[in-house]
């Protein structure tokens, strides 16, 4: 056979395997319409290992890397769940007949909140002056009537406490929250509605506008002493598989330090301390491994995002001094080691690192 040849049959080959696909998703709907029905839980761990171990047994009979073939499987199961869980949202219609207001949801977060709802049935009004006009848009949130069901605040995090200042004022019917990355300079703000009588709560998703699969995304809730708002904005993900947490405004802030604040200052320090060393990217990438390349791709993430926001996530919380005084003492005593030439003190670091690790993964 030519060379022409061979590429038709290899297309040949693709087409089948995209149309096998399109009957795999399609079981995955029936599937989906059975778990809906009779209440089974959208996700079964054990079954997805099932898959995976068949896929490699099989990938293994027919002389095909395993690896190739979990990673195809598990990339067909996430498409699948996703399906699955998008699926389940639209069916609960848990919004028919109830509105919302998304404070800010021409922003990314808060558009991604508008169509979250949108999904549920619930009519979504947007105030935000940024966004385009439309029937369902004002420019300013102080016009509305304040009439919603749930009212969502996805503003800046430098003007929100202003936001839940002026909405105690007006005490609004329905379950406010905002959707800030920090909570202590929100404290003001969410006790001034809690002290009006406001159903108020506060949720932090642990997730970006991009995300469409919630299974193993952390959705995290702030309990300001008014359990019908705290339950009613956790029911607005029942259907889905995030996994939600509820915990003080102070607990939230000093683990957030390190949840985001450390990571963020450990990915801009790599970077640059790459920049200060005057190698260029291209030089060090001709010459990286794959723990070099696994942080440098995280390093240019984390550097893409709002200089803005990643300020005030290390500035404006509390106990954001916390994690980068523990990050200064970590490098501060790693460097130490290797100055007095004590290796039994640098295999004790790396050791004691690797349990706190495992320890997480038995705990998981």
């Amino acid at each position: 056979m030519s060379l022409e040849d061979l590429r038709r049959q290899l297309d040949g080959i693709d087409d089948r395997f995209i149309q096998l696909i399109a009957e795999r998703q399609a079981t995955v709907r029936s599937i989906a319409a059975i778990k809906q029905s009779t209440s089974v839980p959208l996700r079964d761990y054990g079954r997805e290992r099932e898959v995976l171990q068949r896929a490699r047994a099989n990938a293994q009979a027919a002389d095909v890397s395993g690896d190739v073939a979990e990673d195809i499987l598990r990339t067909l199961i996430r498409y699948s769940l996703t399906q699955q869980e998008q699926a389940s949202v639209v069916a609960k219609r848990a919004g028919i007949g109830q509105r919302a207001l998304v404070i800010g949801g021409a922003g990314k977060m808060g558009a991604w909140f508008a169509r979250f709802l949108y999904s549920q049935g619930y009519d979504i009004e947007i105030a935000d002056p940024n966004a385009a006009p439309a029937d369902t848009v004002i420019a300013d949130w102080r016009s509305s009537d304040l009439s919603h069901d749930y009212i969502v605040v996805a503003t800046p995090l430098g003007i929100t406490n202003q936001v839940l200042h002026e909405l105690a004022i007006r005490k609004p019917s329905g379950v406010v929250f905002d959707l800030g990355s920090l909570k202590t300079p929100l404290s003001t703000g969410l006790a001034a509605l809690r002290d009006a009588g406001v159903r108020v709560t506060s949720v932090h998703p642990m997730f970006g506008p991009d995300v469409q699969l919630l299974s193993g995304r952390h959705l995290i809730f702030i309990d300001m002493g008014n359990k019908d708002a705290l339950s009613r904005a956790q029911t607005l993900f029942a259907p889905t598989m995030a996994v939600q947490a509820v915990m003080t405004l102070q607990e939230h802030d000093r683990l957030i330090a390190y949840v985001l604040g450390l990571s963020h200052a450990v990915n801009i320090a790599f970077i640059t301390a790459l920049k200060n060393s005057k190698e260029s990217a291209l030089r060090l990438t001709e010459l990286s491994s794959t723990t070099f390349d696994a942080q440098f791709d995280m390093a240019r993430r984390v550097v893409n995002e709002s200089p803005q926001l990643y300020f005030e996530i290390q500035k404006l919380n509390a106990f954001g001094q916390e994690s980068l005084d523990a990050l200064l003492e970590a490098v501060k005593a790693m460097r130490q080691t290797v100055i007095d030439n004590d290796a039994s003190k640098f295999h004790a670091l790396m050791v004691e690192g690797k349990d706190y690790a495992e320890n997480r993964r038995r705990e998981t």
